[in-house]
């Protein structure tokens, strides 16, 4: 009986790497949207033209207001990520960047906490969108804000805008463009192929998503504020379409 029993002690689960669990959670994700799109039933009339395939091209789905987040997926491959806008506890304020950012409600009861995510969608082909979204714990703050990101792609546009590059392929911005939100600037100006994002990380994101590899910026305000700093981003990337 003894032996039985050690023969049936479940064996040490093996140790992770940190690629290894990305790519293990993409997986999951991938099936989870697979299954959620074979059960998707529509509700708005943009959404049922989108099931019986009369709206096959994302360009035409953005004439019409995006309720339902299935929509998006249906019509180009999402790659999603998530801002680090939080920060984790340490010694005099110098804790490490992470993704959610706590906040605490005193009540009778306790502390209550609730925790916020920022997310950004994109095809890397010319469509992104900003998500934020709130919820007691973390996974469904990260699932609300990419659910709103994917409500909120828009289309910018893309060109070989610089002075000393005539490579001819759309990758950087078509000319200066500026956004603000509240003291965050955000100057994005178009630069030669090869030059990559010189930008910060979290910008670096929107951008990738967008599919522009190269460009130069100017930031100016209190850029700490990820989140002011992202929307002000978006802002700048708006401002291609002219």
């Amino acid at each position: 009986m003894a032996e039985d029993r050690r023969n049936n002690r479940r064996e040490p689960r093996k140790k992770m790497s940190k690629e290894e669990l990305q790519r293990s959670r993409e997986e999951r994700m991938k099936q989870q949207q697979a299954q959620e799109l074979e059960e998707w039933k529509p509700r708005t009339q943009l959404g049922k033209l989108v099931k019986t395939s009369k709206i096959k091209d994302i360009k035409e789905a953005l004439n019409y207001k995006i309720l339902e987040p299935q929509i998006v997926d249906s019509l180009m491959k999402v790659q999603s990520d998530v801002l680090n806008i939080g920060q984790a506890k340490g010694k005099f304020g110098g804790g490490k960047r992470r993704a959610w950012r706590q906040t605490q409600r005193k009540t009778k009861e306790g502390n209550v906490p609730t925790f916020s995510c920022m997310a950004v969608v994109g095809n890397g082909d010319g469509f992104v969108g900003l998500g934020y979204g709130r919820a007691k714990e973390t996974l469904p703050a990260r699932a609300k804000a990419v659910r709103k990101a994917k409500l909120n792609v828009m289309e910018i546009n893309r060109d070989c805008a610089s002075f000393d590059c005539t490579c001819g392929e759309p990758h950087t911005v078509p000319f200066i463009v500026e956004g603000k939100v509240g003291s965050c600037k955000v100057k994005l100006m178009p630069a030669p192929q090869g030059t990559g994002l010189v930008i910060g990380d979290e910008c670096k994101k929107i951008l990738r998503a967008a599919g522009i590899k190269d460009v130069y910026s100017v930031t100016n305000g209190k850029i700490r504020t990820t989140i002011n700093l992202a929307k002000a981003c978006m802002k700048a990337l708006e401002k291609t379409r002219g």
